[in-house]
This record gives C-alpha cells, sequence and structure tokens, in this order.
C-alpha cells in the first residue's frame, strides 16, 4: 500500500486540462507533488463543458499522465468550477441563540449558516458551491469574527454565497464517471487560485487576485483576510488569439503561435520596423507583419479584461483602494508587458502571482498556469483535515439533490473560512 494520503486537484480549463497528485506525509510536512498532467481542453467552452464524451477523454488523458508519474490512481478528485454564470451575493441569517444561559456553541454557528442558504431564493437550476461567512453581530456587537463562547440572545450572520449552474456541474460528474473517476469536492476557480497564490498578509492588506484563463479571466477580492468579492469575466487569453488570427488574417495556430513567441502586452517601445516572418510558422504563410501591430492587438483586448477588472472594483468601492494590489495568475499572465499594463489601467501595484512552494517535483508546477490546480489540492488537505470521521457512502454521495444536502456540503466548506 502506498504511503501517506493522496490528494488530487483537476483544473478543467477552456485551452488546458491540468491533473496535479500531490502526497502527504504526515499533516507537519509540506504537500510533496508527485504528479502532473497535462492535456488539451476538449468538449469545453468558456469554462462550461458543452461536449461530455470529448470532455471525459481530455480529462482521462490528463489523470492518466498524472497517475502513471505518480504511481497511484486518482480515485476522487477536487475539481475548478469557473464560466460566467458563477454569481457571488451577500446573505444575511439571524437565529435565536439555543443555550438558557444565552452563549453560543458550534452548533448555533451551524444553525445560523443553515438560515442563510434556507433564507435564499435560488433557481432550480443553480446549485450553491460555497457558503463563505464575513462577520457575525450578537444582539448589538458587530464585526465579529468568532462568536463561539460569547453571550447574546440574536445571532446573525454575514455571508457571501457563491453559485453555479447546476447542470454544468452534473455534466462534469458525468465526463469525470466515464473517465474512471469521481468529484470529491467543487471549489469555484479564483479561491483555488487565490489559495495557491496569495498569502495571508496580502489578504489582509487588500488584494485582487487576477486569474487569466483561457477563455474567462476570474478575480476574486480579499480585505482583511475576508473573501470581499468574487466574479468570473467570459473574456480570456484565447480571445487575444482570435484577435491576432484576425489582424494578421492567419490561422489560429500560427496566430498562437506568434503570441506566444512574440507577443507583448504594450507596444509603446517597440520599434515601427521590427518585422515577424510569418513563414516561420507556417510553410504556406507569406510575408512579414509588424511587431508593433501585434502588440497592439494585444495591448488593446488585453486592455478591454482588465478594464472589466477595474469596473468590479469600482462597484464593490475599492478601485484603487486596495494596499496590497493586484495579483496577476494564470496563463495570460505570462506575456511580457502585463504587469506594466495592470498598474496603469488598475491603479494599484501588481505583480506576476507564483503557486506557493511545495515538495516533490516542482519544475513541472511552478508556473502560474498551475495556481488553480494546485490551489485545489491546498484546498483538499484542508477540508480532509477538518473531517473528525470518514464515510465511504459521503464520498460517493452524488451531486447535491435538496436544500438538506446542500447543507451539509455548505457546512464543510465554510468551516475553512471561519477564523
Amino acid at each position: 500500500m502506498s504511503r501517506g494520503h493522496y490528494y488530487v486537484g483537476l483544473d478543467i480549463g477552456s485551452s488546458n486540462i491540468r491533473a496535479v497528485i500531490a502526497q502527504e506525509l504526515s499533516e507537519e510536512e509540506t504537500l510533496r507533488v508527485v504528479g502532473v498532467g497535462t492535456s488539451p481542453s476538449l468538449g469545453v467552452r468558456r469554462g462550461v463543458i458543452v461536449d461530455v464524451d470529448a470532455a471525459s477523454k481530455a480529462c482521462n488523458a490528463a489523470l492518466e499522465q498524472a497517475e502513471r508519474m505518480a504511481g497511484h490512481p486518482a480515485e476522487r478528485v477536487t475539481v475548478a468550477i469557473t464560466g460566467a454564470e458563477i454569481v457571488c451575493q451577500n446573505a444575511l441569517g439571524v437565529i435565536a441563540v439555543g443555550r438558557a444561559d444565552g452563549e453560543v456553541a458550534e452548533d448555533d454557528v451551524n444553525r445560523v449558516l443553515e438560515e442563510v442558504q434556507a433564507r435564499l431564493t435560488m433557481p432550480l437550476n443553480r446549485e450553491i458551491l460555497h457558503v463563505i461567512p464575513k462577520d457575525y453581530r450578537l444582539d448589538d456587537q458587530k464585526n465579529i469574527k468568532d462568536p463561539v463562547g460569547m453571550h447574546g440572545v440574536r445571532l446573525e450572520m454575514n455571508a457571501l454565497v457563491i453559485s453555479g449552474s447546476g447542470s454544468h456541474l452534473k455534466n462534469i460528474s458525468r465526463s469525470l464517471d466515464q473517465a474512471g473517476t469521481s468529484s470529491e469536492n467543487f471549489v469555484v476557480e479564483p479561491l483555488a487560485a487565490a489559495e495557491a497564490v496569495l498569502s495571508q498578509k496580502q489578504k489582509d492588506l487588500g488584494t485582487v487576485l487576477v486569474n487569466i484563463g483561457g477563455s474567462t479571466t476570474s478575480l476574486a477580492v480579499f480585505e482583511d483576510g475576508d473573501l470581499l468579492h468574487l466574479a468570473v469575466l467570459p473574456v480570456g487569453s484565447s480571445h487575444i488569439t482570435n484577435d491576432i488570427a484576425i489582424g494578421l488574417r492567419t490561422s489560429i495556430d500560427v496566430a498562437e503561435a506568434v503570441k506566444l513567441q512574440y507577443g507583448q502586452a504594450t507596444s509603446e517601445d517597440i520599434n515601427k520596423k521590427d518585422d515577424i516572418d510569418l513563414s516561420l510558422f507556417d510553410p504556406e504563410e507569406e510575408g512579414l507583419v509588424s511587431l508593433k501591430h501585434v502588440a497592439e492587438i494585444i495591448e488593446a483586448r488585453l486592455e478591454e479584461i482588465l478594464t472589466f477588472v477595474n469596473a468590479e472594483l469600482k462597484n464593490i468601492g475599492r478601485e484603487g483602494l486596495l494596499p496590497g494590489g493586484a495579483v496577476i495568475t494564470g496563463g495570460g499572465a505570462l506575456l511580457p508587458g502585463t504587469v506594466e499594463l495592470a498598474k496603469h489601467i488598475l491603479r494599484l501595484p501588481a505583480h506576476i502571482g507564483y503557486p506557493k512552494a511545495l515538495g516533490g517535483i516542482l519544475d513541472q508546477v511552478d508556473n502560474p498556469q498551475f495556481s488553480t490546480a494546485i490551489g485545489l489540492i491546498l484546498f483538499a488537505r484542508e477540508n480532509g483535515s477538518r473531517k473528525t470521521s470518514f464515510s465511504p457512502d459521503k464520498m460517493l454521495r452524488a451531486l447535491p439533490e435538496s436544500v438538506r444536502e446542500a447543507a451539509q456540503k455548505v457546512r464543510q466548506w465554510s468551516k475553512r473560512f471561519l477564523p
């Protein structure tokens, strides 16, 4: 039998599917990355599965590659959820403290958490993914982080509720089932990326994480250690490739190669006389194209993405007001000049975010492209460490179909965010 415990993260992106297997030898030791797999994304459009069979084959390819490297099967995986249908909303729950002496117990916290969900009017086609407590109010005392042990009569919880498309979750589960595995938990992509990239100090100061993926860009705003806002925008780095293909009148493959080899996010310092020979990428292509023109195309689309991010910050009253600045991760963060453009558009400090250092084969995952996958295994470890017992029935349960089952899932995840 293999030593230790294993965690598997599966990032189903629009461009690539990435699987990471990590081993935990003991609770005191750092996780060791022992398996990594990557496969081109099939059957996925803008973060949503549109072809279950194609997606299952792509997931299977990435998982098999990671399994061979790790020498361990990926029987249960923690999966990232993205897509523009992700919704983040504020919610309030109110209960009466249960004990006669007015002391708040853990059971009261669980009850007010369930009350938050019960008060929501959720459409039938949506599922709650996370309920994240922001703060509590006990009678007249506000902004309480942990009310357990305090005394009062009326307990209120302010929370963020994150929900996704129920059909999308079921399609992911069906794809995983065909790939020979199953989901242990679903985690919204920007939360997973933030877990891998941001430090507690950055979350305390006030920071926006911007994860530029293939077809979507997700963001998570933290302040005073709490999640303040989350959003998924329907535009990503593949749109840059499409723009280049249209602007140069060339194929998508050539446009992607030009972007990766010559792409820059700012055009100001590029000489107008610098050219790119397209025949180097495809013998059927002819002629030279201006390097400055390519940079202008990239700059225009990246500026649009960052403007959308800034609009989200403006909506929550944090435009230009986050001391921790912007941390940019994901594959789109690797274009030269992205940081400088982000500083200009967002009017904040900015830098590229890399996943936290783990043990094992670090050279395989020390890249912003793996931020979400690394965050998934960190989430999986944290969630697993808080379980007091193991139940095969719980581990094999299907997606939540009722409020009661969803509430059980919510309670598990909420504990991750409590101080």
